[in-house]
This record gives C-alpha cells, sequence and structure tokens, in this order.
C-alpha cells in the first residue's frame, strides 16, 4: 500500500531536481564563457596582439623608427638588435642606454628560447613585449601591447542563449594507432597532426562524424570546425571546442562552449582551419557569433 507514495515523493523530487540541474548547467557555461573573455582580455591576451614580423637568417634592427628593418607598431625607436643563424639560433641585443629587459634580467645581450626549445623568452619594453613564435619551419617576431587600441576598444562577443539540446553525448571510435591529420593554418602552411578517434553524434535524426586533436592521450580533445553559418553568423574560417577525454566510449560536445579562433579578433595569428571532415553541413547556432571587429 506504500509504494504508490513512493512513487509520488519520487516523481516529485524529480521534478525539483530537473530544475536545479537545468540551472546548474546554465551557470557553467557562464562561467566557462566568463572564463574565456577573461582571458581574451588580459594584458597578454590575444587583443594585445600588435604585430607577427617573419624573421630570416640575418641581423635585424628592431623598433618603431622607419629605419628599422622590423619595425614595430609601438615602443622605443631603437629596441635592439635581432640576429637570427643558419642553425636557427636566435639572439637579441638591447639598444644602448633603450629602457628595457630580456626575460627581466639586466642582461643586454641574450639568446630568445622559442617554442619547442623551452618557454619562450620575452623582450619587454613599457608596454610591449615579444618573442619568438616558430610555425611549420618558419619563424616570426610576435609583438603585444597591453595598451593596443583592439584591446582598449574591445566590445564583447555576442553568443547564442545556452540551449541544453546543444550539449550532445556522442560515441567515440577510437584510431589505434592514431592518424595523422593534415592541417593547414590561414598562412597556407599545413602541418600533421595526431588525431586519435572520432566523434560520432546525431542532429535532427541524422549522424555526423567529428575528427579531433589531441597533444597527448591525456589532454582533452580540440576540435576545429565549421558549419553552414561561416561566413554571416559565425567566423568564415571556422570555429574551436575542447571536449573532456572519451570515457567509457563516450565524449560530450558542448556547442554551447564553441568559441571564435584568434584569427577571428586579430591579423596577426595563424590558426589552424578545419580539415574536410568538420565542415557540418547544418546550422550550428549555438556558442560565440561573428566578431565584428577587425579580423583576419
Amino acid at each position: 500500500m506504500k509504494r504508490p507514495a513512493v512513487l509520488a515523493t519520487l516523481f516529485l523530487a524529480s521534478l525539483l531536481a530537473a530544475p536545479l540541474a537545468a540551472d546548474d548547467y546554465l551557470a557553467s557555461v557562464e562561467a566557462w564563457r566568463t572564463r574565456r573573455l577573461d582571458g581574451l582580455t588580459r594584458a597578454d591576451g590575444w587583443l594585445a596582439l600588435i604585430g607577427r614580423h617573419p624573421l630570416e637568417v640575418g641581423i635585424w634592427s628592431v623598433g618603431t623608427d622607419p629605419t628599422n628593418a622590423i619595425r614595430l607598431a609601438a615602443g622605443p625607436a631603437r629596441l635592439g638588435t635581432v640576429t637570427r643563424t643558419g642553425d636557427n639560433t636566435i639572439t637579441f641585443a638591447l639598444a644602448d642606454d633603450v629602457d628595457a629587459s630580456i626575460d627581466g634580467t639586466t642582461a643586454r645581450t641574450a639568446p630568445l628560447v622559442y617554442g619547442g626549445t623551452g618557454k619562450p623568452t620575452y623582450v619587454r619594453s613599457g608596454t610591449i613585449n615579444f618573442y619568438i613564435l616558430e610555425s611549420s619551419g618558419q619563424f616570426f617576431l610576435r609583438v603585444r601591447d597591453s595598451e593596443a587600441p583592439r584591446r582598449k576598444n574591445f566590445a564583447g562577443i555576442a553568443i547564442w542563449p545556452v540551449d541544453p539540446a546543444w550539449r550532445i553525448e556522442a560515441d567515440w571510435v577510437p584510431f589505434d594507432p592514431p592518424r595523422q591529420l593534415p592541417i593547414t593554418n590561414i598562412v597556407g602552411l599545413t602541418q600533421d597532426a595526431a588525431c586519435p578517434g572520432k566523434a560520432v553524434f546525431t542532429h535532427e535524426g541524422r549522424t555526423y562524424e567529428l575528427l579531433p586533436l589531441q597533444e597527448t592521450p591525456e589532454s582533452r580533445l580540440f576540435f576545429i570546425l565549421t558549419d553552414t553559418t561561416a561566413g554571416e553568423e559565425t567566423y568564415g574560417a571556422g570555429r574551436f571546442l575542447y571536449a573532456d577525454p572519451p570515457r567509457d566510449g563516450k565524449v560530450v560536445l558542448d556547442f554551447n562552449q564553441v568559441y571564435n579562433p584568434p584569427c577571428a579578433f586579430s591579423p596577426f595569428t595563424t590558426c589552424p582551419l578545419p580539415p574536410k571532415e568538420n565542415v557540418l553541413p547544418f546550422a550550428l547556432r549555438a556558442g560565440e557569433k561573428k566578431y565584428r571587429g577587425d579580423s583576419h
């Protein structure tokens, strides 16, 4: 005789729990969006970029003066000289009396460490800094300014309202061994990247697949994707999405967290483009919309 009362209690509990779970999910996505904007707008974020200068073998003067081989958009007239040798050893020598530092030390000349060889070395002067970027065998001086107009004038990003229906649990199909997926960036350079498997999901009764990249078996899955909204409603060169590593043959694709790549905000970046396998033939109206400021 007690069973109806027990069932009624369980039903009431489910009604009370559902809104709470939905509220928790909404709060989690909003918290993610807050962290996303904080990272984008920080003093050393993507909006602070003011230059990406090719660095060939040779000795090059650096500064804002027009006579410099590498002319900066902000900073001292003559910051110093950068030298790249044939074996890709790169050093920097500060100009006499310039108020600047190399990695916060008092050294006036020092090697510049770049990605793949350790933590990058930063040269700083006032509000600007630069470091060496290596991409597909090419080298660049990437320059930031905490007072950059793009950072100071940033007006935010338009987004679609959070929709729990866009949080999709996909089947995970591993590749053994992982495949090498050719990824081309926005400046036309192609490099192979490890693809550990594919996420298979359904949307409006049809099945789709997405291929992620993954640096290590423990790291998060990184999806570079695009859809039919690209160019008008969303950034034309695609959007990014991270997902936690697969668990029990499943991977959660939360498209409410799809976001714009750095190239959507700055011409001084080298973002990867979606592989052909990740072109979705439907409108993914979730996550971040097209940025209306300067972009690539």
